[in-house]
């Protein structure tokens, strides 16, 4: 069959071995992946990813970020067959979307990330039937795709552990700030401001359902928060405590992943504000923690979802909570994926680029 390898850090269309589902596992054909961030800083740099990756003590799954891997993580596809010992509780024919991980030979494949399974740029994957979730209320492909990195964004609001009516400022509309926003107004929080210095990014913020846009290039975002009765001082916010009134801690989003941004955001960020990092910066940061400990800021680190994060996007999704309408500005076939991948170094050329390797 057919897929897009990653092999001496270029993209090659070529053909794989076949596929035969295992215990447990159903052979899918794949409708639409998403082309995520993450494989474009995986294409040049996966030794460093899996180098970090080993230093923060993931277990080591043996994966070699030199040999032959196929990407996507962010799919929806058609049950093709069930191997031995499957449940056939859905049948084939049925769409289904899955958590991109592979019960196999023992251990757990990462798909989009594995040397043994290949993952959605491929024209078939093996997934496992105890993870896969049938795509409900007709919901189309390729708003089913937009499962996983939307999963990302209900995870760190999950984590930010607003009060009622904080306010929350997204820094930076790419795909991890776009699910953010998403979920923070599928969850009724708000005032929402968000930030980005492209305007299609600006506008995909707006019809998710930012509550005010702010194009950082013409005014400084943090000028927004008293005006929205956030005072910048501890002194302040203590003071109208005092008084008896809520001050809400606020929640900043840090989205970008850029050396600089996080360092910008304890320096301009009120007094005891919540800085939840989303934006995975690959490299060496500084920040001045004297600043935070001032401001008595909390920071946090968000990765993934869980599964039941990643089953109530697919709700949300299906009921229409969240609109994924127009997010969607591309497609490919699998000869034209690495294209697509350079297309999307341009935030104006597109919002979300998915791949439909079998046409």
């Amino acid at each position: 069959m057919k897929a897009v390898v990653r092999r001496n850090k270029a993209l090659v269309c070529d053909e794989i071995a076949e596929l035969t589902p295992g215990e447990g596992q159903v052979l899918v054909r794949t409708l639409a992946c998403g082309i995520c961030g993450s494989d474009l800083h995986a294409l040049h740099h996966m030794e460093h990813m899996i180098d970090l990756g080993r230093r923060s003590g993931a277990p080591d799954s043996g994966f070699n970020p030199a040999a032959d891997t196929v990407f996507g993580h962010e799919f929806c596809a058609e049950i093709l067959d069930h191997g031995p010992g499957s449940s056939k509780a859905l049948k084939a024919g049925t769409r289904v979307v899955s958590v991109p991980v592979t019960m196999h030979g023992g251990g757990v494949e990462a798909l989009g990330f594995s040397n043994r399974l290949p993952g959605g740029f491929s024209e078939r994957m093996l997934l496992s039937e105890a993870l896969i979730l049938e795509v409900p209320n007709g919901l189309p492909t390729d708003k089913a795709a937009l499962t996983e990195p939307f999963a990302v964004g209900a995870h760190a609001v999950a984590k930010a552990r607003l009060e009622p009516g904080a306010v929350c400022l997204v820094v930076g509309c790419g795909p991890v700030g776009l699910a953010i926003i998403a979920a923070l107004k599928a969850q009724g929080h708000g005032p929402v401001i968000a930030t980005d210095f492209s305007p299609r990014r600006r506008a995909a913020a707006e019809k998710l359902g930012a509550d005010i846009i702010v194009d950082p290039g013409a005014e400084n975002p943090h000028d927004r928060w008293e005006s929205l009765g956030v005072p910048r001082s501890r002194a302040a916010q203590s003071m109208m405590r005092s008084m008896g009134k809520v001050v809400a801690q606020p929640v900043i989003f840090e989205c970008v992943g850029s050396p600089g941004v996080l360092e910008g955001l304890i320096e301009a960020a009120p007094g005891g504000s919540h800085i939840v990092v989303a934006g995975v910066c690959m490299e060496t940061d500084r920040i001045e923690p004297s600043i935070a400990v001032t401001k008595e800021m909390e920071l946090t680190f968000v990765l993934g979802y869980t599964p039941q994060e990643f089953a109530m996007t697919l709700r949300q999704l299906s009921e229409g909570v969240i609109d994924v309408s127009g997010l969607v500005t591309g497609k490919v076939g699998l000869d034209g994926v690495a294209g697509a991948f350079t297309a999307l170094g341009d935030p104006e050329a597109h919002v979300k680029i998915l791949v439909t390797p079998n046409g």
